[in-house]
Protein backbone atom coordinates (compact mmCIF):
# COMPACT_ATOMS: atom_id res chain seq x y z
CA UNK A 1 0.00 0.00 0.00
CA UNK A 2 0.92 3.48 -0.86
CA UNK A 3 2.45 5.50 2.10
CA UNK A 4 -0.04 7.98 3.27
CA UNK A 5 0.92 11.69 3.71
CA UNK A 6 0.66 12.86 7.49
CA UNK A 7 -2.22 15.43 6.40
CA UNK A 8 -3.48 12.72 4.77
CA UNK A 9 -3.59 10.39 7.98
CA UNK A 10 -4.15 13.89 10.45
CA UNK A 11 -7.70 14.41 8.39
CA UNK A 12 -8.31 10.28 8.42
CA UNK A 13 -8.37 9.76 12.41
CA UNK A 14 -9.58 13.44 12.97
CA UNK A 15 -12.82 12.00 10.89
CA UNK A 16 -12.52 8.92 12.85
CA UNK A 17 -13.10 10.67 15.51
CA UNK A 18 -15.97 12.73 15.20
CA UNK A 19 -17.73 9.98 13.63
CA UNK A 20 -17.12 8.17 17.05
CA UNK A 21 -18.35 11.10 19.04
CA UNK A 22 -21.59 11.04 16.91
CA UNK A 23 -22.47 7.47 17.13
CA UNK A 24 -22.44 8.06 21.01
CA UNK A 25 -24.54 10.87 21.08
CA UNK A 26 -26.76 9.12 18.96
CA UNK A 27 -26.70 6.35 21.08
CA UNK A 28 -26.99 7.93 24.09
CA UNK A 29 -30.30 9.90 22.47
CA UNK A 30 -31.58 6.28 21.63
CA UNK A 31 -31.80 5.20 24.84
CA UNK A 32 -32.81 8.12 27.05
CA UNK A 33 -35.77 7.80 24.82
CA UNK A 34 -36.79 4.36 24.95
CA UNK A 35 -35.53 4.23 28.93
CA UNK A 36 -35.84 7.76 30.37
CA UNK A 37 -32.82 9.22 32.79
CA UNK A 38 -31.18 7.44 34.94
CA UNK A 39 -28.78 10.05 36.26
CA UNK A 40 -27.03 7.50 38.73
CA UNK A 41 -25.92 5.24 35.81
CA UNK A 42 -24.86 8.39 34.40
CA UNK A 43 -22.92 9.76 36.85
CA UNK A 44 -19.52 8.76 36.33
CA UNK A 45 -20.09 7.30 32.78
CA UNK A 46 -20.03 11.02 30.80
CA UNK A 47 -17.87 14.06 31.89
CA UNK A 48 -19.92 16.23 30.69
CA UNK A 49 -23.15 18.09 32.45
CA UNK A 50 -26.43 16.95 32.65
CA UNK A 51 -29.47 18.32 33.35
CA UNK A 52 -33.21 17.57 33.04
CA UNK A 53 -34.93 20.51 33.03
CA UNK A 54 -39.23 20.89 32.62
CA UNK A 55 -40.93 23.78 30.14
CA UNK A 56 -40.63 26.33 32.59
CA UNK A 57 -36.31 26.04 32.30
CA UNK A 58 -36.71 24.52 36.11
CA UNK A 59 -34.37 21.81 36.95
CA UNK A 60 -35.56 18.23 37.85
CA UNK A 61 -32.46 16.19 38.08
CA UNK A 62 -28.85 17.43 37.05
CA UNK A 63 -25.46 15.50 37.78
CA UNK A 64 -22.74 16.64 39.87
CA UNK A 65 -20.55 17.04 36.80
CA UNK A 66 -23.48 19.99 35.79
CA UNK A 67 -23.11 21.49 39.73
CA UNK A 68 -19.61 22.02 39.38
CA UNK A 69 -19.84 23.85 35.42
CA UNK A 70 -22.75 25.90 36.81
CA UNK A 71 -20.15 26.98 40.01
CA UNK A 72 -22.53 25.09 42.47
CA UNK A 73 -20.81 21.95 43.93
CA UNK A 74 -22.20 20.34 46.77
CA UNK A 75 -25.50 22.26 46.18
CA UNK A 76 -28.78 20.75 45.16
CA UNK A 77 -30.30 23.33 42.38
CA UNK A 78 -33.21 20.91 41.99
CA UNK A 79 -36.81 22.17 41.42
CA UNK A 80 -34.97 25.53 41.11
CA UNK A 81 -35.59 27.69 37.78
CA UNK A 82 -31.75 27.47 35.95
CA UNK A 83 -31.64 31.22 34.90
CA UNK A 84 -30.90 31.40 38.84
CA UNK A 85 -27.61 29.77 38.57
CA UNK A 86 -26.09 31.52 35.16
CA UNK A 87 -24.73 34.90 34.99
CA UNK A 88 -23.68 37.02 32.03
CA UNK A 89 -20.44 38.66 31.44
CA UNK A 90 -21.87 41.39 33.87
CA UNK A 91 -22.38 39.29 36.69
CA UNK A 92 -26.49 39.96 36.47
CA UNK A 93 -28.55 36.48 36.85
CA UNK A 94 -29.98 35.42 33.28
CA UNK A 95 -34.03 36.26 34.36
CA UNK A 96 -34.76 34.25 30.96
CA UNK A 97 -33.85 31.05 29.90
CA UNK A 98 -35.55 30.75 26.81
CA UNK A 99 -36.07 27.20 24.63
CA UNK A 100 -34.26 29.34 21.37
CA UNK A 101 -30.87 29.62 23.78
CA UNK A 102 -31.27 25.62 23.69
CA UNK A 103 -28.08 24.27 21.42
CA UNK A 104 -26.76 27.74 21.52
CA UNK A 105 -23.66 29.47 24.04
CA UNK A 106 -23.88 31.78 26.93
CA UNK A 107 -21.41 34.05 27.86
CA UNK A 108 -20.09 34.12 31.37
CA UNK A 109 -16.96 36.40 31.31
CA UNK A 110 -14.16 34.87 29.98
CA UNK A 111 -16.29 31.35 29.75
CA UNK A 112 -18.67 29.87 27.85
CA UNK A 113 -21.36 27.20 29.33
CA UNK A 114 -22.54 25.74 26.13
CA UNK A 115 -26.12 24.02 26.45
CA UNK A 116 -27.39 21.18 23.56
CA UNK A 117 -30.49 19.60 23.74
CA UNK A 118 -30.14 15.71 23.71
CA UNK A 119 -33.87 14.38 24.18
CA UNK A 120 -37.00 15.55 24.50
CA UNK A 121 -38.85 13.24 27.63
CA UNK A 122 -42.21 13.04 29.22
CA UNK A 123 -40.88 15.28 31.91
CA UNK A 124 -39.06 17.61 30.05
CA UNK A 125 -35.82 18.41 28.00
CA UNK A 126 -32.39 16.86 28.68
CA UNK A 127 -29.34 19.20 28.45
CA UNK A 128 -25.56 18.31 27.84
CA UNK A 129 -23.56 21.33 29.73
CA UNK A 130 -20.07 21.73 28.41
CA UNK A 131 -17.29 24.29 29.66
CA UNK A 132 -15.31 25.76 27.31
CA UNK A 133 -12.29 28.66 28.13
CA UNK A 134 -12.52 31.83 25.73
CA UNK A 135 -8.56 32.17 25.42
CA UNK A 136 -8.04 28.57 24.80
CA UNK A 137 -11.22 28.54 22.44
CA UNK A 138 -9.59 31.77 20.23
CA UNK A 139 -6.66 29.76 20.40
CA UNK A 140 -7.98 26.74 18.44
CA UNK A 141 -9.72 28.56 16.37
CA UNK A 142 -6.89 30.49 15.44
CA UNK A 143 -4.75 27.49 14.97
CA UNK A 144 -7.68 25.63 12.77
CA UNK A 145 -8.00 28.85 10.40
CA UNK A 146 -3.62 28.65 9.95
CA UNK A 147 -4.34 25.30 9.07
CA UNK A 148 -7.09 25.20 7.02
CA UNK A 149 -4.71 27.74 4.92
CA UNK A 150 -2.18 25.75 4.79
CA UNK A 151 -4.28 22.57 3.38
CA UNK A 152 -6.44 24.51 1.38
CA UNK A 153 -3.04 26.75 -0.37
CA UNK A 154 -4.52 30.03 0.42
CA UNK A 155 -3.08 32.82 2.39
CA UNK A 156 -3.92 36.25 3.66
CA UNK A 157 -1.91 39.49 2.65
CA UNK A 158 -1.72 43.01 3.97
CA UNK A 159 0.00 45.76 2.06
CA UNK A 160 0.32 49.66 2.53
CA UNK A 161 -0.26 51.14 -0.57
CA UNK A 162 2.80 53.51 -1.88
CA UNK A 163 5.30 51.61 0.74
CA UNK A 164 7.47 48.38 0.78
CA UNK A 165 5.42 47.14 3.74
CA UNK A 166 3.68 44.13 3.13
CA UNK A 167 2.41 41.10 5.34
CA UNK A 168 1.99 37.58 4.78
CA UNK A 169 -0.02 34.93 6.74
CA UNK A 170 2.33 31.97 7.21
CA UNK A 171 0.43 29.62 3.91
CA UNK A 172 1.58 32.11 1.85
CA UNK A 173 5.33 31.60 2.16
CA UNK A 174 4.57 27.51 1.07
CA UNK A 175 2.41 29.37 -1.79
CA UNK A 176 5.70 30.98 -3.01
CA UNK A 177 8.00 28.02 -2.65
CA UNK A 178 9.51 28.84 0.97
CA UNK A 179 9.47 27.95 4.03
CA UNK A 180 7.75 29.95 7.32
CA UNK A 181 10.08 32.47 7.96
CA UNK A 182 12.57 31.73 5.39
CA UNK A 183 13.00 35.20 3.61
CA UNK A 184 11.10 38.52 4.67
CA UNK A 185 8.11 39.61 2.98
CA UNK A 186 8.39 43.03 1.35
CA UNK A 187 6.64 44.41 -2.15
CA UNK A 188 9.54 44.84 -3.78
CA UNK A 189 10.51 41.15 -3.02
CA UNK A 190 6.78 39.95 -3.84
CA UNK A 191 7.16 41.86 -6.72
CA UNK A 192 10.80 39.97 -7.79
CA UNK A 193 9.07 36.61 -7.63
CA UNK A 194 5.99 37.53 -10.29
CA UNK A 195 7.11 36.31 -13.60
CA UNK A 196 8.39 39.32 -15.31
CA UNK A 197 5.94 38.33 -18.57
CA UNK A 198 2.89 39.12 -15.93
CA UNK A 199 4.83 41.87 -13.86
CA UNK A 200 2.52 44.25 -16.23
CA UNK A 201 -0.80 42.59 -15.73
CA UNK A 202 -0.27 42.61 -11.68
CA UNK A 203 0.82 46.04 -11.65
CA UNK A 204 -2.14 47.65 -13.98
CA UNK A 205 -4.50 45.22 -11.42
CA UNK A 206 -3.61 47.05 -8.43
CA UNK A 207 -3.55 50.32 -10.03
CA UNK A 208 -7.06 49.90 -11.23
CA UNK A 209 -8.10 49.11 -7.70
CA UNK A 210 -6.75 52.08 -6.35
CA UNK A 211 -7.96 54.19 -8.86
CA UNK A 212 -11.89 53.25 -8.93
CA UNK A 213 -12.14 51.04 -6.06
CA UNK A 214 -12.86 47.69 -7.97
CA UNK A 215 -11.42 44.24 -6.78
CA UNK A 216 -7.85 43.04 -7.46
CA UNK A 217 -8.82 40.28 -9.40
CA UNK A 218 -5.86 38.24 -11.27
CA UNK A 219 -4.12 35.43 -12.47
CA UNK A 220 -0.52 35.07 -12.79
CA UNK A 221 2.56 33.08 -12.35
CA UNK A 222 5.55 33.16 -9.80
CA UNK A 223 8.45 32.02 -9.68
CA UNK A 224 10.04 29.40 -7.09
CA UNK A 225 13.43 29.62 -5.23
CA UNK A 226 14.17 26.64 -7.52
CA UNK A 227 13.26 28.09 -10.69
CA UNK A 228 9.66 26.53 -11.58
CA UNK A 229 6.81 28.49 -12.40
CA UNK A 230 3.62 28.13 -10.30
CA UNK A 231 0.26 30.27 -11.06
CA UNK A 232 -1.89 31.92 -8.19
CA UNK A 233 -5.23 33.87 -8.06
CA UNK A 234 -5.27 37.05 -6.11
CA UNK A 235 -7.94 38.90 -5.23
CA UNK A 236 -7.70 42.38 -2.93
CA UNK A 237 -9.26 45.25 -2.36
CA UNK A 238 -8.86 48.47 -0.19
CA UNK A 239 -9.31 49.71 3.22
CA UNK A 240 -10.25 53.14 3.62
CA UNK A 241 -10.34 55.51 7.11
CA UNK A 242 -13.70 57.11 8.01
CA UNK A 243 -12.54 60.44 5.77
CA UNK A 244 -12.10 58.17 3.00
CA UNK A 245 -8.42 58.20 2.80
CA UNK A 246 -7.03 55.39 1.44
CA UNK A 247 -5.59 53.15 4.25
CA UNK A 248 -4.36 49.97 2.91
CA UNK A 249 -4.82 46.93 0.52
CA UNK A 250 -6.17 43.82 1.97
CA UNK A 251 -6.86 40.47 0.21
CA UNK A 252 -6.15 36.75 -0.66
CA UNK A 253 -3.74 34.62 -2.49
CA UNK A 254 -4.49 31.00 -3.75
CA UNK A 255 -2.10 28.56 -5.38
CA UNK A 256 -3.73 27.52 -8.73
CA UNK A 257 -1.28 25.61 -10.02
CA UNK A 258 -2.71 22.04 -9.92
CA UNK A 259 -6.03 23.65 -11.75
CA UNK A 260 -4.35 25.48 -14.24
CA UNK A 261 -2.88 21.84 -14.92
CA UNK A 262 -6.06 20.28 -15.18
CA UNK A 263 -7.76 23.08 -17.68
CA UNK A 264 -4.52 22.67 -19.62
CA UNK A 265 -4.95 19.12 -19.67
CA UNK A 266 -8.47 19.15 -20.85
CA UNK A 267 -7.98 21.66 -23.29
CA UNK A 268 -5.33 19.56 -24.68
CA UNK A 269 -8.08 16.48 -24.87
CA UNK A 270 -10.61 19.00 -26.36
CA UNK A 271 -8.78 19.87 -29.11
CA UNK A 272 -6.37 17.36 -29.86
CA UNK A 273 -6.74 13.29 -31.14
CA UNK A 274 -5.56 11.31 -28.80
CA UNK A 275 -3.81 8.19 -30.69
CA UNK A 276 -1.53 10.82 -33.28
CA UNK A 277 -1.43 13.90 -30.95
CA UNK A 278 -2.30 16.03 -34.01
CA UNK A 279 -5.06 19.04 -33.83
CA UNK A 280 -8.12 17.38 -33.99
CA UNK A 281 -11.64 18.65 -35.86
CA UNK A 282 -12.39 21.47 -33.39
CA UNK A 283 -8.92 22.85 -33.77
CA UNK A 284 -8.70 22.87 -37.31
CA UNK A 285 -11.90 24.74 -37.73
CA UNK A 286 -10.66 27.17 -35.28
CA UNK A 287 -7.72 27.78 -37.09
CA UNK A 288 -9.22 28.06 -40.03
CA UNK A 289 -11.66 30.33 -39.35
CA UNK A 290 -8.54 32.62 -38.15
CA UNK A 291 -6.59 32.26 -41.28
CA UNK A 292 -9.44 32.92 -43.61
CA UNK A 293 -10.07 36.49 -41.93
CA UNK A 294 -6.40 37.40 -41.98
CA UNK A 295 -6.25 36.31 -45.15
CA UNK A 296 -9.58 38.49 -46.50
CA UNK A 297 -7.87 41.31 -44.44
CA UNK A 298 -4.35 40.91 -46.49
CA UNK A 299 -6.17 40.09 -49.82
CA UNK A 300 -4.24 36.72 -49.66
CA UNK A 301 -4.70 32.99 -50.20
CA UNK A 302 -4.96 29.97 -48.12
CA UNK A 303 -4.69 26.02 -49.27
CA UNK A 304 -6.78 23.46 -47.51
CA UNK A 305 -5.68 19.76 -48.58
CA UNK A 306 -7.78 16.72 -47.71
CA UNK A 307 -5.74 13.28 -47.80
CA UNK A 308 -7.64 9.87 -47.27
CA UNK A 309 -5.16 6.79 -46.92
CA UNK A 310 -6.17 4.27 -49.17
CA UNK A 311 -7.46 0.58 -48.11
CA UNK A 312 -7.00 1.76 -44.68
CA UNK A 313 -9.87 -0.89 -43.40
CA UNK A 314 -7.83 -3.59 -45.50
CA UNK A 315 -4.96 -3.39 -43.22
CA UNK A 316 -6.68 -3.05 -40.05
CA UNK A 317 -8.82 -6.18 -40.74
CA UNK A 318 -5.95 -7.86 -41.97
CA UNK A 319 -3.04 -6.93 -39.95
CA UNK A 320 -5.23 -5.65 -37.10
CA UNK A 321 -5.57 -2.27 -35.26
CA UNK A 322 -2.47 -2.20 -33.61
CA UNK A 323 -0.90 -2.22 -36.94
CA UNK A 324 -3.68 0.27 -38.30
CA UNK A 325 -2.84 2.60 -35.31
CA UNK A 326 1.13 2.27 -36.06
CA UNK A 327 0.12 3.47 -40.17
CA UNK A 328 -2.10 6.03 -38.66
CA UNK A 329 1.23 7.77 -36.34
CA UNK A 330 3.45 7.19 -39.56
CA UNK A 331 1.26 9.30 -41.71
CA UNK A 332 0.73 11.67 -39.00
CA UNK A 333 4.66 11.96 -38.57
CA UNK A 334 5.09 12.08 -42.69
CA UNK A 335 2.43 14.78 -42.81
CA UNK A 336 4.11 16.80 -40.21
CA UNK A 337 7.94 16.28 -41.79
CA UNK A 338 6.44 18.12 -44.61
CA UNK A 339 4.46 21.10 -43.26
CA UNK A 340 5.65 24.84 -42.78
CA UNK A 341 6.08 26.59 -39.55
CA UNK A 342 3.18 28.04 -40.13
CA UNK A 343 0.98 25.35 -41.09
CA UNK A 344 -1.31 23.06 -39.49
CA UNK A 345 -1.61 19.37 -39.40
CA UNK A 346 -4.61 17.87 -38.27
CA UNK A 347 -6.40 14.66 -37.74
CA UNK A 348 -10.22 14.62 -38.78
CA UNK A 349 -11.30 10.73 -38.94
CA UNK A 350 -10.39 7.33 -38.70
CA UNK A 351 -7.81 7.92 -41.73
CA UNK A 352 -8.55 11.54 -42.45
CA UNK A 353 -6.05 14.36 -42.57
CA UNK A 354 -6.28 18.12 -43.00
CA UNK A 355 -3.45 20.44 -44.20
CA UNK A 356 -3.86 24.21 -44.13
CA UNK A 357 -1.56 26.40 -45.83
CA UNK A 358 -2.37 29.83 -44.65
CA UNK A 359 -0.18 31.51 -46.36
CA UNK A 360 -0.17 30.10 -49.39
CA UNK A 361 2.69 31.50 -52.50
CA UNK A 362 1.36 34.45 -54.60
CA UNK A 363 4.24 34.14 -56.95
CA UNK A 364 3.58 30.95 -58.13
CA UNK A 365 1.30 29.38 -60.21
CA UNK A 366 -1.92 28.44 -58.63
CA UNK A 367 -2.06 24.69 -60.89
CA UNK A 368 2.07 24.44 -60.55
CA UNK A 369 2.31 24.66 -56.59
CA UNK A 370 -0.71 22.09 -56.37
CA UNK A 371 1.47 19.74 -58.39
CA UNK A 372 3.94 20.24 -56.67
CA UNK A 373 2.38 19.51 -53.07
CA UNK A 374 0.94 16.43 -54.21
CA UNK A 375 3.91 15.03 -55.38
CA UNK A 376 5.76 16.14 -52.46
CA UNK A 377 3.36 13.90 -50.24
CA UNK A 378 3.02 11.12 -52.78
CA UNK A 379 6.76 10.57 -52.76
CA UNK A 380 6.96 10.59 -48.95
CA UNK A 381 4.02 8.31 -48.48
CA UNK A 382 6.18 6.26 -50.57
CA UNK A 383 8.45 5.35 -48.14
CA UNK A 384 7.78 1.95 -46.75
CA UNK A 385 6.09 1.24 -43.45
CA UNK A 386 7.95 -0.85 -40.86
CA UNK A 387 4.82 -2.90 -40.01
CA UNK A 388 3.34 -3.17 -43.63
CA UNK A 389 6.90 -3.56 -45.73
CA UNK A 390 4.89 -1.24 -47.82
CA UNK A 391 4.47 2.09 -48.65
CA UNK A 392 1.13 4.19 -47.57
CA UNK A 393 -1.26 5.28 -50.70
CA UNK A 394 -3.72 8.35 -50.57
CA UNK A 395 -6.03 10.27 -52.06
CA UNK A 396 -6.01 14.07 -52.22
CA UNK A 397 -8.46 17.05 -52.81
CA UNK A 398 -7.14 20.25 -52.78
CA UNK A 399 -9.29 23.88 -52.20
CA UNK A 400 -8.02 27.01 -51.97
CA UNK A 401 -9.56 30.23 -50.68
CA UNK A 402 -10.82 32.67 -51.74
CA UNK A 403 -10.78 30.62 -55.17
CA UNK A 404 -12.87 28.22 -54.37
CA UNK A 405 -15.25 29.41 -51.25
CA UNK A 406 -15.27 32.50 -49.51
CA UNK A 407 -16.09 31.07 -46.08
CA UNK A 408 -14.67 27.98 -43.50
CA UNK A 409 -17.98 25.71 -44.14
CA UNK A 410 -17.77 25.85 -48.10
CA UNK A 411 -13.82 25.81 -48.31
CA UNK A 412 -13.99 22.49 -46.15
CA UNK A 413 -16.59 21.19 -48.43
CA UNK A 414 -15.07 21.75 -51.55
CA UNK A 415 -11.81 19.74 -50.52
CA UNK A 416 -14.05 16.81 -49.02
CA UNK A 417 -15.49 16.89 -52.70
CA UNK A 418 -12.11 17.09 -54.24
CA UNK A 419 -10.36 14.23 -52.25
CA UNK A 420 -13.80 11.69 -52.94
CA UNK A 421 -12.99 12.79 -56.65
CA UNK A 422 -9.65 12.07 -56.73
CA UNK A 423 -10.25 8.77 -54.82
CA UNK A 424 -12.50 7.55 -57.22
CA UNK A 425 -10.12 7.28 -60.19
CA UNK A 426 -7.59 4.96 -58.02
CA UNK A 427 -4.92 5.09 -55.99
CA UNK A 428 -2.45 8.37 -55.34
CA UNK A 429 -4.65 10.85 -57.34
CA UNK A 430 -5.05 14.31 -56.31
CA UNK A 431 -7.53 17.01 -57.46
CA UNK A 432 -8.39 20.63 -57.36
CA UNK A 433 -11.54 22.39 -56.46
CA UNK A 434 -15.26 21.30 -56.84
CA UNK A 435 -16.03 19.09 -59.57
CA UNK A 436 -17.39 22.06 -62.17
CA UNK A 437 -13.52 23.42 -62.21
CA UNK A 438 -10.95 22.42 -64.28
CA UNK A 439 -9.78 18.84 -63.29
CA UNK A 440 -6.14 18.77 -62.44
CA UNK A 441 -6.25 15.13 -61.15
CA UNK A 442 -3.42 13.23 -62.60
CA UNK A 443 -1.19 9.52 -61.85
CA UNK A 444 1.86 9.63 -60.23
CA UNK A 445 3.61 6.32 -61.29
CA UNK A 446 5.30 4.20 -58.48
Amino acid sequence: MAEMSLPLLLIIFLAIGLIAVATCMLALRFILRRRGVDFSALENSIEDGLLLIDEQAKILAHNTQAAALMKAEGSDFTGQALSLWLKDSSGEQLQVFSDRQLGTSLNLGHEILSFTRLAREPRGLLLLVRHHNLEQDIRQDIARYHHSQYFAKIGTWDWQVGTDTLYWSDAIFGIFGYKLGEVTPSYEFFYSRVHPEDRDKVKAGEARCIATGENHDEEYRILWPDGSVHWVRETGNLVKDSDGQLLKMVGVVRDITQEKALHHKLEKMAHQDPLTGLPNRLQLELRLSEAIREASQSGGRLGLIFIDLNQFKAINDSLGHQVGDRVLMTAATRLQSLKGSEDLVARIGGDEFVMLLPQWPADRPLEEEVARLAEALFERFAEPVIQTGRGIAASIGFAIYPDHAGHMDALLHVADQAMYIAKGRGDNQYHLGPDHRMDLGHRLAR
